[in-house]
């Protein structure tokens, strides 16, 4: 998958994002861009997750989703 690809696919995915973790804010997800890393820290940051616990729901929302990154 090219970059234009993955940024087309979070664009699409990103109301989503919103919808699963509402705390997230529109600048959250302007610095997320796609990047899972940053989604899984942002969701430990505002939900105060443990790192652990923000992988699982990142996890169960990717295949809920058919979310590729």
């Amino acid at each position: 998958m090219n970059t234009d690809q993955a940024d087309g696919n979070w664009k699409q995915f990103k109301g989503k994002v919103k919808e699963q973790w509402g705390k997230l804010t529109d600048d959250d997800l302007t610095v997320i861009e796609g990047k899972r890393e940053q989604l899984v820290g942002k969701i430990q940051e505002r939900y105060g997750y443990q790192r652990a616990a923000a992988e699982e729901e990142v996890k169960a929302w990717e295949d809920q989703n058919k979310y590729r990154w």
